[in-house]
């Protein structure tokens, strides 16, 4: 198809690109919610479940920087394409597994397809939409992100009533079909234009390492102890937990990447990351935004799935559900782009995104009781989730408005990673906010009740270690209703901590958009080398 052809088709291009985008998320928050059923069909052990769930974050994370720049060197559209086919062929395999280790494997290999296919979908857009058109294709790309983000509990819910939990996997096929048609119909490729051979293997190596670490100890810091090793937990030294070690291992190595890919570029050599990027205030200060915002906003994915169904009684179907708010107001915020952006500029619909999140945040967790109603939850979802809509794809818009098409591998790269390591950042802070008032709240509460039945201690220990999973059972049994409850308020207040802590690093984020455009954009850092071929 002609380059003229393709211009006319491109909006049919991003449809695809948003169901790639699409794919990976819904795939990233959809085995949360049919963990149970595999685990009673696969007999998972207690590591196996939390690797399951993690490992796909943790290869996902690590190698984003890497495919970003290999995407520009050999083509965007051939890695993107690439990535949906190892994701397809990963969740076949994982549809398939019969074992616990089996199935995490599977998904490690799903988190190298998803690094693929991340960066590339954002270096598309980039070098395929222009000027208010590209504003609105970010909208389209951000709106994905944060609804999908709620959509894929319901997806896995449903799936794995009505059917069982292999479809959740089985999905991504037809999903998968549709991708590959569209991009390969309605996307043109584009590369980097010169000729130079990407060799910077050290750096790769260097980017993996350390961007892996740090997500692993952000990650694993609740299970093993971010100071002191947790009881139980493995992989640690006597009473001294392990991740210290991983933190500080990751600071030095990622020190270490930054310092070689400078001497590299200084020597004129092929680079991972392009450090003079950061010479540009827009990328520069907009990653740091992207990493504070991304710590706030994805508090809420965590606490609330586990508040609707441990203490508002609801199955995982209609937990799932009871999240859509969210998407919706972020679709909603994304269809009000276009007639917005000719009275506002994207840092403007940036900051009332932010403003939009922190005030439903804010009333949530003002508002949160054990007995409120979903309508009161619903409305701050909502308000919350235009929110999303509105900051998630103007600040990425932002993020790589002045970074050369020929580099925008790099740049897309980059701001991904600077998402996940935010998000991991915040599940940390946030969910050890969340488990700390679970089990400190409960074991207050019931302190009468334990001293004098000094039994009552295994349950109480038992509630809280499954993150309040056991509440509906207790509630159930007038001899442990009181467990129950003090568990499911003291899981309220979890939620209403996290929402809090997510707020103000919310409005830190509002904060730190304050410095995009105010510091020149370096010569060096905006001198093109080349134009993109396609």
């Amino acid at each position: 198809m002609s380059s003229d052809r393709l211009h006319a088709y491109r909006w049919w291009g991003l449809a695809a690109i948003s169901l790639g985008v699409a794919f990976i998320i819904m795939d990233s928050t959809i085995v949360s919610v049919i963990i149970p059923p595999i685990i009673k069909d696969l007999d998972l052990s207690t590591t196996q479940v939390q690797w399951v769930q993690e490992i796909y974050t943790l290869v996902f994370a690590a190698l984003l920087m890497v495919w970003g720049r290999v995407a520009d060197k050999v083509g965007r559209k051939r890695i993107l394409i690439t990535g949906v086919i190892i994701f397809v062929m990963a969740s076949l395999a994982c549809a398939a597994a019969d074992s616990g280790t089996f199935l995490v494997a599977a998904r490690a290999v799903q988190g190298i397809g998803g690094s693929m296919i991340m960066p590339t979908t954002l270096s598309l857009l980039n070098a395929t939409f222009h000027g208010k058109e590209r504003t609105i294709a970010f909208a389209v790309w951000g709106s994905t992100i944060g609804g999908m983000a709620a959509i894929g509990p319901v997806v896995g819910g449903w799936l794995a009533t009505v059917a069982s939990w292999h479809w959740a996997f089985l999905i991504n096929l037809p999903f998968g079909l549709l991708i590959i048609l569209g991009v390969s119909l309605f996307i043109a490729e584009s590369k980097e234009a010169s000729t130079q051979r990407l060799t910077d293997w050290f750096g790769g190596l260097l980017s993996i390492a350390g961007f892996g670490s740090l997500v692993f100890a952000l990650i694993e810091g609740r299970t093993c102890g971010w100071w002191r090793a947790e009881p139980g937990a493995s992989a640690n030294f006597g009473n001294f937990s392990i991740i210290p070690i991983v933190f500080a291992a990751a600071v030095a190595i990622l020190i270490s990447f930054v310092l070689w890919e400078r001497r590299r570029m200084r020597a004129g050599l092929s680079t991972i990351l392009d450090v003079s990027l950061f010479g540009i205030s827009s990328f520069a200060n907009g990653n740091v935004t992207a990493l504070v915002v991304s710590m706030g906003e994805f508090g809420l994915i965590l606490s609330l799935p586990l508040w609707f169904q441990n203490v508002a009684g609801l199955d995982t179907f209609h937990a799932g559900l009871a999240l859509v708010p969210l998407a919706v107001g972020s679709f909603v915020a994304s269809g009000a782009v276009q007639g917005l952006a000719k009275i506002m500029t994207p840092i403007q619909m940036v900051r009332m995104g932010l403003v939009l999140e922190i005030l439903g945040i804010a009333a949530l967790a003002t508002l949160i009781r054990v007995d409120s109603s979903l309508w009161m939850t619903s409305t701050t979802l909502f308000i919350y989730g235009m929110g999303v809509g509105f900051a998630t794809a103007q600040l990425t818009s932002i993020i790589l408005v002045d970074v050369p098409v020929e580099r925008s591998g790099q740049g897309s790269s980059t701001q991904s990673t600077s998402r996940q390591v935010g998000s991991a950042l915040g599940i940390a802070i946030l969910g050890t906010a969340l488990f700390t008032s679970l089990k400190s709240g409960t074991q207050s509460h019931v302190a009468d009740l334990v001293a004098a039945n000094p039994e009552l201690q295994k349950l109480v220990d038992a509630v809280t270690h499954s993150s309040g999973g056991l509440i509906p059972q207790f509630a159930a049994d007038e001899r442990t209703a009181p467990i129950a409850q003090a568990a499911s308020e003291a899981l309220t207040h979890g939620v209403q901590i996290a929402g809090w802590i997510g707020a103000s690093v919310l409005v830190f984020g509002l904060l730190t958009s304050m410095r995009i455009g105010k510091s020149p954009v370096s010569s060096e850092a905006t001198k093109a080398t080349g134009s993109p071929s396609h």
